[in-house]
């Protein structure tokens, strides 16, 4: 049984996912604010992490930064009322995974957290380590070192990476990595990708706006090129 980790101030909104993630099976454990979430995460084991931004004492992104600098690399989804791209592009770059925005449904949610915990499931057993450019991959720690520079790598980059290499030179369509990675088929097609996106190219690319190595094809989607 999947173990999730629910860090939210908002008991209301606990208590509903709460609710609907133990009708699902799930086992799930709850912290009120951001320093509890990272003692959770150390504490309670979980596969995965539903994450509010806006938390007392420790907010959602520093929380998260946190538990990646301790080397947790499990799936951490970010739950906010903020809709601001920079804000999502903010999450990502500290290595969060995916960012769902209230009110959403809890049908694509639900989806979302068993996209994630299979594709985490997948991946078990990898010992690759990648070199791209002068930044190095490592897909095991979920980390990326480029120069003096290091970064975390989350969940989802971590996949959309892996299906972009395993696809080099081939251009690998926006809703094919929806539908793989998320499981978002029969949802809105928004910028999720496209937020990943950036946040990679800033993480491997000497210069994010001119990449080399993680390059779109317009109107298709992206392409990897060693």
């Amino acid at each position: 049984m999947a173990r999730i980790l629910i860090a939210d101030d908002e008991k209301d909104m606990v208590t509903g996912l709460r609710d609907n993630l133990q009708f699902e099976g799930y086992d799930v454990v709850v912290a009120e604010d951001g320093e509890q979430a990272i003692a959770a995460a150390v504490s309670e084991s979980p596969d995965l992490i539903l994450m509010d931004i806006m938390m007392p004492k420790v907010d959602g992104l520093e929380a998260c930064r946190r538990i990646r600098e301790a080397g947790f690399t499990i799936p951490i989804l970010m739950l906010t009322a903020k809709s601001q791209e920079i804000d999502v592009v903010r999450g990502l770059e500290v290595g969060a995974d995916d960012y769902i925005t209230k009110p959403f449904s809890i049908r694509e949610l639900i989806a979302r957290v068993k996209a994630a915990l299979r594709r985490t499931d997948a991946g078990k057993g990898l010992s690759r380590v990648l070199r791209i450019g002068e930044a190095t991959v490592d897909l095991i720690k979920g980390k990326i070192e480029r120069g003096s520079e290091r970064f975390p790598l989350g969940h989802f980059e971590l996949e959309i990476l892996k299906m972009l290499v395993e696809n080099a030179e081939q251009p690998v369509e926006r809703n094919k990595l929806l539908d793989v990675i998320w499981g978002l088929e029969g949802f809105p097609a928004t910028r999720t990708v496209d937020n990943h996106i950036v946040s990679l190219r800033r993480k491997i690319e000497p210069d994010p706006k001119n990449p080399r190595h993680i390059v779109t094809v317009h109107s298709i989607g992206y392409k990897f090129v060693p």
